[in-house]
């Protein structure tokens, strides 16, 4: 091989690197995170969260990208920030919050949303009933307003 056709080749193969790992990460799954709150409000939660996430498999950077978004106790900045990541495409949105998941629910029909609230889901507006959500939202419920007072009850 001579030098020109080494040199052609060389500079071939660097400039079709970077489409190479795009195209790569292009299967690569994006979650969407969004709380009202901040990183260090959170801790517990994301440690929980990426727990679950390698128990199945999947590792943040390495076979899956998470984008957070948090509005530093700002509700009024939850719309732009959950338009942000349906501008983004993200395979699914986790909203962390009564809060977050009402901005979600109204940004989005058809990413799924993932939602960890303490009040009722369905007297919020963001599920038709308990056993038979609906819709693109689905998620957890910790019924703190009714077993606050049973624990109360109980104690």
């Amino acid at each position: 091989m001579n030098r020109r056709a080494f040199i052609t080749l060389l500079g071939g193969t660097a400039a079709a690197w970077p489409l190479a790992a795009r195209a790569q990460q292009s299967g690569v799954p994006v979650i969407g995170y969004l709380n009202n709150g901040s990183p260090e409000s959170d801790g517990p939660r994301l440690t929980g969260l990426r727990r679950g996430l390698n128990e199945t498999g999947y590792v943040e950077g390495r076979n899956l990208i998470i984008e957070y978004r948090w509005a530093g106790n700002r509700a009024d900045r939850l719309s732009a920030l959950v338009a942000d990541l349906v501008q983004l495409q993200v395979s699914v949105i986790i909203a962390a919050g009564s809060l977050p998941a009402l901005a979600a629910k109204g940004a989005t029909t058809s990413i799924p949303i993932v939602f960890s609230v303490a009040n009722d889901p369905v007297q919020l507006g963001l599920v038709a009933s308990l056993n038979r959500p609906g819709g693109n939202l689905t998620g957890f419920n910790a019924f703190s307003g009714e077993l606050g007072a049973k624990r109360l009850a109980l104690l």
